[in-house]
């Protein structure tokens, strides 16, 4: 998790400005006492930015050198944003404004559209992708779902860097952009969205910047006034401004040259939606007095990941690269990462499920290990290996811990509590705040072992335990603090989005892991086709692939674990190579595929999984966890083929398939796969149908117990596959219904 929430104690406030600067290294003290004038801070990942602008604030606001209420510090993510606001409160500075980007214009907007337009702010659609459907439908341009997705992102990429309809083509053309439909057809979708919008009376997402933008530059009443209340302006992760968000900053600036801005040229990840870093590299060149401070010291990962995270960068072209920065590890050493090869997707999320379930058993906090992959379509593999070893998950990207309904009526009840607790018995043999929250918690739900095997049970229950786990270090750190203060923390942390963290192991794609960091991260699929992933054709996309890559492995604290498959399915050809960007920095892979000398050739052991095979390195072959025996339900013989387990039996003895069953799933299996755009395997096995076939499941729980189905293929095909094994004609055949 961030270092915000890796520890959970509750630090007390410090007691002076100077105190705000102890424990800062040199570099990042430089940062924080640079309080005037235009300052440009390039951190490599794990350097400690958001410690080193957090404390710069607070020092500045309990110095008496900056008034909170003067200062606007903004990020991209409500979660980034959610955490300084909590730093901040940690060190003393309530009152500061830390927002998103959109949050803050959209606040702005809402103040000023009376005074500059006139009426109500026209309302804000949470999601565009209907109306672009509709505006498909007034073109009579049809669009399938991958297309309509891709052309609302067209649109949103125009958007952001000011593209009018009638330039999107020549546009799209100079940035290289692959587009989903005949570039003309995207211009003529983008108008008809646009006027759609204007009909409806709506406005989306970006209008909010576009908007906020507009009336700054049409008013200048309304631009002085925002100047005069805000004054100084941190951006954090700079490296992912659009052209967009560039013209709303120097909106906000004027004249002025307080300004403070922080990245890393080398984590620039979303060019696809209008982000670029040349705004942070040009930045001395529009700012010739600005202070520039380079943060290298790495107090994240060890020696050996940082070796290897700089050996990635040492491959690299283009200009982010020229720009790159040595990272020195502050840690001791730690273990080599790990190398392992599969036979295929499957065997690969299995034994990565199996080694974390070893890594639990040892000691390891769940909440402290992370899987991450390139595309949100892998995570299924993964969450069925783990509920099969008994390992709960979280996935990335889910809602809000504050916003989580079991959360929200849990606090009601907390609160509730604190106010008639007196005349409640359940709390009368409650001695101290943990034993209060836990009686309170256990009529919502929670209890002292968590619920077998995953979904939507267990999740709610592990909120509900990070709760618990909160108040208990609550209490720690405040002597005699009652249920009443606890309430007030909660509502605290709401309001600023910092969660407690939630034990489950993360799966996220590499993405969604930015500014997040565990002990133990699995990178999993580092193979040729997804890594980089297939559509990246151009050097500039295929060296963002390779910066994708090196924020995934600077994830990673100590235990970092590499792992490829050679095939897609149990059984396929094993067409499949490791990633080019391995190159020259695993064992036995050569020299690196490039001019540039690697710096950061690391070592370390090279594992194969069990089913592994292929030449070259000498190999480890990892141990297996002992488990109880998978039996065929025929003949009683131990299992140990991967796909006689999901049958549960074995290959040659009798099935007792129901066939008229298993034609029917194959046959809607077929128009879902033609309706998804997806190879049929996607949406089952056949091993996964025949394990149907031969159960003929009566209920969700049945087929959720049958290998292969995942909690996401249950919520999304259980109840047609239910319908089709009672004997239902025609289940999702339809191919227009």
């Amino acid at each position: 998790m961030t270092a915000a929430t890796h520890s959970t104690l509750f630090p007390q406030v410090p007691d002076s400005a100077d105190a705000v600067l102890e424990g800062l290294d040199p570099e990042q003290r430089e940062v924080a006492t640079a309080l005037r004038g235009p300052v440009c801070v390039l951190a490599g990942a794990g350097t400690g930015k958001t410690r080193a602008i957090t404390h710069r604030i607070a020092y500045g606001v309990r110095a008496g050198i900056l008034q909170p209420s003067s200062v606007l510090a903004v990020t991209f993510t409500n979660r980034a944003a959610g955490e300084m606001r909590g730093r901040l409160r940690q060190l003393g500075a309530s009152g500061v404004q830390a927002r998103t980007f959109h949050s803050a214009a959209l606040r702005q907007l809402q103040y000023f559209w009376p005074k500059a337009i006139g009426g109500s702010l026209p309302r804000l659609v949470d999601r565009k992708i209907q109306l672009v459907a509709d505006a498909a439908a007034a073109c009579r341009i049809r669009l399938d779902r991958g297309e309509l997705r891709d052309a609302t992102a067209e649109i949103e990429w125009s958007k952001v860097t000011q593209t009018v309809p009638a330039d999107y083509a020549p546009a799209a053309a100079r940035a290289g952009r692959e587009t989903p439909r005949d570039p003309a057809e995207i211009a003529q979708l983008y108008a008809a969205y646009e006027d759609l919008k204007r009909a409806r009376s709506v406005i989306d997402f970006e209008d909010v910047l576009l908007l906020t933008v507009a009336v700054l530059q049409d008013r200048h009443d309304v631009a002085q006034q925002v100047r005069a209340q805000y004054q100084h302006f941190v951006v954090d992760e700079y490296q992912d401004v659009s052209p967009l968000q560039q013209r709303l900053l120097e909106l906000w600036l004027g004249d002025r040259d307080d300004l403070c801005v922080v990245g890393d040229a080398s984590q620039t990840i979303y060019s696809f939606t209008g982000a670029t870093p040349d705004h942070l590299l040009d930045f001395r060149g529009r700012h010739p007095g600005a202070t520039v401070v380079k943060l290298v010291r790495d107090y994240r990962s060890t020696p050996q990941v940082v070796h290897l995270a700089n050996g990635l960068l040492a491959q690299a072209r283009g200009r982010a690269a020229d720009h790159r920065l040595e990272l020195v590890s502050q840690r001791p050493a730690g273990p080599e990462p790990v190398y392992t090869e599969y036979t295929d997707e499957p065997a690969e999320a299995e034994g990565a499920a199996r080694r974390i379930r070893e890594l639990i058993d040892a000691g390891v906090p769940a909440a402290e290990i992370a899987v991450l992959f390139r595309t949100n379509s892998q995570s299924e593999t993964y969450e069925q290996a783990l509920a099969d070893v008994g390992v709960p998950y979280q996935l990335r990207g889910a809602e809000r811990f504050f916003d989580r309904p079991e959360v929200r009526k849990a606090g009601s009840a907390l609160r509730a509590a604190a106010r008639f607790g007196g005349n409640d018995s359940l709390l009368d043999e409650a001695v101290d705040l943990p034993s209060q929250v836990r009686a309170v918690l256990s009529g919502e739900g929670w209890t002292t072992q968590p619920p077998a095997g995953s979904g939507a049970v267990r999740e709610r229950w592990e909120s509900l335990a990070a709760l618990v786990g909160l108040a208990q270090d609550f209490a720690a750190a405040r002597a005699g603090a009652t249920l009443s203060d606890l309430v007030v923390e909660l509502d605290e942390r709401a309001g600023a989005q910092h969660a407690p963290t939630v034990q489950g192991v993360t799966l996220a794609s590499l993405h969604s892991a930015k500014g997040l960091e565990w002990d133990v991260v699995f990178l999993v699929g580092v193979a040729e086709g997804m890594m980089p992933i297939t559509y990246a054709k151009t050097d500039e996309q295929i060296e963002e692939e390779r910066r994708l890559l090196y924020v995934g492995v600077t994830r990673a604290r100590e235990h970092l674990h590499l792992s490829w498959a050679l095939a897609r399915s149990p059984g396929g050809r094993p067409s499949r190579r490791p990633s080019r960007f391995l190159k020259g920095l695993r064992p036995g892979s050569g020299t690196a595929a490039t001019g540039r000398t690697a710096t950061g050739g690391a070592g370390g052991g090279v594992e194969r999984g069990f089913q592994g095979g292929g030449g070259g390195a000498a190999v480890t072959v990892p141990r297996r966890t002992r488990r109880t025996p998978a039996r065929c339900r025929v003949c009683g013989r131990t299992l140990t083929d991967a796909g006689e387990m999901k049958l549960m039996r074995c290959e040659g003895c009798p099935s007792d398939m129901d066939e008229g069953v298993y034609e029917r799933l194959c046959e809607w299996r077929a128009v879902q796969a033609q309706r998804s755009g997806q190879p049929a395997f996607c949406v089952f096995t056949d091993k996964t149908l025949v394990a149907i076939a031969e159960s003929v499941p009566e209920d969700e729980r049945d087929l959720a117990r049958i290998p292969g189905v995942g909690a996401r293929k249950l919520n999304r095909y259980g109840a047609e596959v239910l319908a089709i094994c009672a004997g239902q004609e025609g289940v999702g055949l339809d191919e227009d219904g």
